[in-house]
């Protein structure tokens, strides 16, 4: 049975992997990319009948509920996908006060905002499941990246947190720890050898994709690593 997502950050290479698998299932996926961008109420291609995608600031409160309502007129979404984040360089006692609160509006703000719409609805539909991508940084320290990994690991314990909060709803919420994605940025940014063990963006779409499954029904509040062998 085909169910309605809700992918934000939807414009990334693993927003448009998470997303093109979703609809190779038969699901229907409403794809949130950055505010200001072009909208379109409803794909032209054929390909992408079962797409819709809107915009938002995913750090903003407000701009988010908005967005849920917004959502709330194209039926009940069965699950929720967090993708929306950035990296930030830098040690404890490198990193401003501007760079903190930028990392954490990205990467913790987003999320947070997202799932807190999210959890009424799905909880009141009976059931769903929510995925966050934090990182292997949130779980492996993250030396020199100081305000990315606590950041990230803060995504990891607001899902673990929420897994809890929403079991007796059946809602289940997880998530997922990349290190290095197999991306044509980071193919122009990173040295071959950093890139020779990095993850294809729709090998982790498709640990999504079972994550949001029915079959994925007994695991909640995991943080579930997608860096095969590095």
């Amino acid at each position: 049975m085909s169910g309605l997502f809700v992918v934000c950050g939807a414009e990334g290479s693993l927003g448009r992997a998470v997303t093109a698998d979703l609809l190779s299932r038969g699901d229907r996926v409403i794809a949130v990319g950055r505010a200001g961008r072009e909208r379109r109420a409803q794909a032209s291609d054929e390909s992408e009948q079962d797409l819709v995608r809107m915009a938002a600031d995913l750090t903003d409160p407000r701009s988010v509920e908005d967005l849920w309502k917004e959502i709330d007129a194209s039926g009940k979404p069965s699950g929720l996908v967090n993708l929306v984040g950035g990296f930030f360089a830098g040690s404890v006692v490198s990193t401003s006060a501007d760079d903190l609160r930028r990392a954490l509006a990205v990467n913790l703000d987003a999320a947070w905002w997202s799932c807190r719409a999210a959890a009424p609805r799905l909880a009141g539909a009976g059931g769903g499941a929510i995925v966050n991508v934090a990182s292997r940084a949130a779980v492996q320290g993250g030396g020199g990246a100081a305000a990315y990994a606590v950041s990230k690991a803060a995504v990891v314990r607001l899902s673990e947190v929420l897994a809890e909060e929403l079991k007796k709803s059946e809602v289940r919420v997880n998530s997922i720890l990349p290190s290095i994605i197999d991306t044509e940025a980071n193919r122009s940014a990173m040295p071959v050898a950093a890139m020779a063990k990095a993850v294809p963006p729709e090998a982790i779409a498709k640990v999504v994709s079972f994550l949001l499954g029915a079959d994925s029904w007994p695991i909640s509040g995991a943080a579930i690593p997608v860096y095969g062998w590095a």
